[in-house]
């Protein structure tokens, strides 16, 4: 497949698209469609699902859909069943963008919530990415695009959990592609700083349901959460890097997006780390425990184990 890509080539290929109804996957969605793509949106509901295909139409593409929740395995099963039959053999390219943030504190978020985190993260995407590959390496080839998040790279407390999935979902990410190359399967993580979308807007609802009390940190995330999702831009860019991994003839393992997340990755892996504690008590306001008042004082001779 050339770098641009026919249209023709691209319509006979199908793009499982998860997480649809909003977002960056709406946009992702709605994007490839624009550009020839066979695109299957999932969704959650018959609802989500007509609404996006309204949306399409109206943009002048088409776009299928298939409803599916990607923490029930039972739903994923029948949900790639129904692609299979929708595509005549199954997914070209699967794109793992279903999330939820589920932000709070580690001793205030439930095992419950945390299980459930992890079903959407972590263990949905890569299920997926299991009942896609059959049909992939029947073919001889196929693409995966994982999204994960800077904050995979950069763990921030009180979204300690998010943090935690989206780390995991890029070592299994690492992994599968070595995994799948032999197979002319090509794995790729794209890893989103912070843009517009309704997943802050979630976080702010998780921080307000799972506080405790008058809990040390909340109203600080609440505000610097809202806060950013009213200045950064829309996810657009997601979009547009998520149609690059798919055109490439060689895709690359990582593709990091926006601003801030190709600044702050690499600068959190510089610095030591009693400085980012810091930083991180300072902005979440959060207080300095013991614990991190010891690492300050030991910054110059650290202990490695």
């Amino acid at each position: 497949m050339s770098s641009t890509g026919g249209l023709a080539e691209r319509a006979l290929r199908t793009v499982v698209v998860t997480g649809a109804s909003g977002g960056i996957g709406s946009v992702t969605a709605l994007r490839l469609a624009a550009r020839g793509w066979d695109v299957i949106g999932t969704v959650r509901s018959q609802e989500k699902a007509d609404r996006l295909v309204g949306v399409a139409a109206a943009q002048g593409c088409a776009v299928r859909t298939v409803v599916l929740d990607v923490a029930d395995p039972v739903s994923c099963q029948e949900a790639m069943g129904r692609v299979e039959e929708m595509s005549g053999g199954g997914a070209w390219a699967v794109v793992n963008n279903a999330g939820v943030p589920q932000a709070g504190a580690l001793q205030d978020v439930s095992d419950e919530q945390a299980r459930h985190l992890l079903e959407v993260n972590l263990l949905g995407a890569m299920r997926l990415c299991r009942l896609a590959l059959p049909g992939m390496v029947r073919r001889g080839e196929g693409r995966i695009v994982n999204i994960s998040s800077g904050l995979g790279r950069v763990p921030w407390p009180m979204g300690g959990w998010y943090s935690a999935s989206k780390h995991a979902l890029s070592a299994l990410t690492h992994c599968l592609r070595v995994e799948v190359a032999h197979a002319g399967v090509r794995v790729s993580l794209v890893e989103p700083g912070a843009f517009a979308t309704a997943m802050l807007d979630r976080a702010v609802i998780d921080l307000d349901e799972t506080r405790r009390g008058a809990a040390a940190g909340y109203e600080r995330s609440r505000t610097l959460f809202a806060s950013v999702n009213r200045r950064v831009p829309g996810p657009e860019p997601v979009a547009r890097t998520v149609a690059r991994v798919l055109s490439a003839r060689r895709p690359s393992p990582r593709y990091t997006v926006g601003l801030d997340a190709r600044l702050l990755v690499p600068l959190h892996g510089m610095t030591p780390l009693w400085l980012t504690d810091r930083v991180k008590h300072a902005v979440t306001g959060l207080p300095r425990t013991s614990a991190t008042a010891g690492t300050a004082q030991v910054r110059a001779g650290q202990e490695t184990v």
